[in-house]
C-alpha cells in the first residue's frame, strides 16, 4: 500500500510543498492528494499547476481534521468526505482577524482570501468606473483628488501599507483612507518611516494616526474617538488569525491557533503531522517566533520537505535555514521600502527605498510564482524510494536526538 501523503491548503506553501515532494519522491511508493477550497492558484488552475505529477487534486473545504484517526473531513458539492493520510502537511494559511469588532466580518474585505480579494476588485471596478453619474473628474497633475469613491483600509501592518498603496496607485480616481493604531510605519527605521509619509502623501493617501475601529457598518466605519468614516469599500488588514481547525482536532496550538511545531515542522503532540506558513508555530534560527509572512512560508516549507523526504527514505534530515532578516513593503508598483532587522527583529538603520526596492520585491514574487507554478521543472530522472518500513521515528533532526523541543 502507497504512503498517503495529504496537503492542505495550496498558496504558495501547500502548492510549493506539494509540488517539490512529488518531484523528489517516487510514485512507486507515494501518492499526494492537495485538498483546497478553490480550483486556483493566483492566476493560473491548480490542475495545470500540477499537471505532470501525479498530484490528485480535491477541490473542498476542510471542515475537520482527526489526528488520532489519520483522516481529514471535506465538504464539496458532492457531500464531502474523509480522507486517510499517513503524513499530513497543514498549510491553510490565514485570515483577517476580525474578532470583536462588530460588523466587520459581513461588511468588511479579507485581501488573504482570494474569494474575498476578487471580490473586493469587482467592488472597486464598480466604484472606478469612467461613467459613474458622480465620479469626480481625476486628479489633476498635483494628485488632488475629488470626492470620488470611499475606500477605507483598516490595519497599519505591511499589508495594510501595501493595500492601501496600491489601491491609490492604481485607481486615482478613488479617495484612499488608511487607519492606523499606532504611528504610521512604526517597526521601520527613522528614514524609511520619512519615506512611507511621503509616498502616502504623493498617492493622496489620507492616514489617521492612533486611531482604534470600534465598528464596521455597510457604508460607514465608527472610531473609538467618535470619528466616523464613510466607506463604500472598508478593507480589513489589522491582525490575522488562523482557522480552529487544528484546535478542535486535538493538535497543540498556541493561543492563536498555530500548530506548536519542532524545528522540522513537525508538529510536537503529534509526528505524522506537519506544519507550514501562517499555519505554524516555529521559532527560528534567532530564538523568536517566525512572524506570519510569505518569506515564513518559503523556510518552513522547504524545512518541512526536508523532514518528509527524510524520514520516509531513511536519509539524515538537514536543516533548513529559519531566518527574518528584513521586512519588504510594496508601495504600489513603482516604489516600495526593504527594511533591514536585527536578531530581535527591530529595524536596523539600513534600508532601500524607491524603484530598487521595488524592482527587489517585485524579483521575488515572480520567481516563488514562477517555482511554484512549475513544479515538475527539472525533474529528476531518479527519484528516492521510500524506505522499507518507514515510521515516526526515522531520519530524527538534531533536536530530536538530544530530547528537546525547540518550540514549546
Amino acid at each position: 500500500m502507497k504512503h498517503r501523503i495529504v496537503v492542505l491548503g495550496a498558496g504558495y506553501a501547500g502548492a510549493y510543498a506539494a509540488g517539490t515532494l512529488a518531484r523528489r519522491l517516487s510514485p512507486a511508493g507515494i501518492e499526494i492528494t492537495v485538498v483546497n477550497t478553490v480550483p486556483d492558484f493566483v492566476q493560473p488552475k491548480l490542475a495545470d499547476v500540477f499537471a505532470g505529477t501525479e498530484i490528485r487534486l480535491r477541490v473542498a473545504r476542510v471542515t475537520a481534521v482527526d489526528p488520532e484517526r489519520r483522516v481529514v473531513t471535506v465538504a464539496d458539492t458532492d457531500g464531502g468526505g474523509e480522507l486517510g493520510y499517513d503524513t499530513l502537511v497543514y498549510a491553510l494559511g490565514s485570515h483577517g482577524d476580525v474578532r470583536g469588532v462588530p460588523g466587520a466580518a459581513e461588511h468588511a474585505f479579507d485581501v488573504a482570501a482570494r474569494p474575498s480579494a476578487l471580490r473586493l476588485r469587482e467592488c472597486l471596478d464598480s466604484l472606478d468606473r469612467p461613467d459613474r453619474p458622480d465620479r469626480p473628474d481625476r486628479p489633476d497633475r498635483l494628485g488632488r483628488r475629488g470626492e470620488g469613491g470611499r475606500v477605507v483600509v483598516v490595519g497599519d501592518g505591511l499589508t495594510g501599507i501595501e493595500t492601501a498603496t496600491e489601491i491609490a496607485e492604481s485607481r486615482p480616481g478613488l479617495s484612499v483612507t488608511l487607519v492606523a493604531r499606532g504611528e504610521l510605519g512604526a517597526r521601520l527605521s527613522a528614514g524609511a518611516r520619512s519615506h512611507l509619509r511621503q509616498a502616502c502623501d504623493r498617492l493622496g493617501i489620507i492616514v489617521l494616526e492612533h486611531t482604534g475601529v470600534t465598528a464596521v457598518e455597510a457604508t460607514r466605519v465608527l472610531c473609538a474617538d467618535g470619528t466616523v468614516l464613510a466607506s463604500e469599500a472598508t478593507v480589513w488588514t489589522a491582525g490575522f488569525a488562523v482557522a480552529p481547525i487544528a484546535a478542535a482536532g486535538g493538535l497543540e496550538v498556541t493561543e492563536n491557533g498555530q500548530i506548536v511545531v519542532d524545528r522540522t515542522m513537525r508538529s510536537v503532540s503529534h509526528p505524522n503531522v506537519y506544519a507550514i506558513g501562517d499555519s505554524a508555530y516555529a521559532v527560528g534560527d534567532n530564538g523568536r517566533p517566525l512572524p506570519m509572512s510569505c518569506a515564513s512560508a518559503g523556510y518552513t516549507g522547504r524545512q518541512a520537505i526536508e523532514a518528509i523526504v527524510g524520514r520516509l527514505t531513511g536519509r539524515e534530515i538537514s536543516n533548513s535555514k529559519l531566518v527574518y532578516t528584513y521586512n519588504h513593503i510594496s508601495l504600489g508598483r513603482r516604489d516600495g521600502i526593504l527594511q533591514m532587522v536585527d536578531d530581535e527583529g527591530q529595524a536596523k538603520p539600513k534600508f532601500i527605498s524607491g524603484r530598487k526596492a521595488a524592482r527587489v520585491k517585485a524579483g521575488i514574487v515572480t520567481m516563488s510564482l514562477w517555482a511554484t507554478m512549475h513544479p515538475t521543472f527539472g525533474m529528476p530522472k531518479r527519484k528516492h524510494h521510500l524506505a522499507a518500513a518507514p515510521d515516526a521515528t526515522a531520519g530524527k533532526s538534531a533536536a530530536h536526538r538530544e530530547g528537546g523541543r525547540v518550540a514549546t
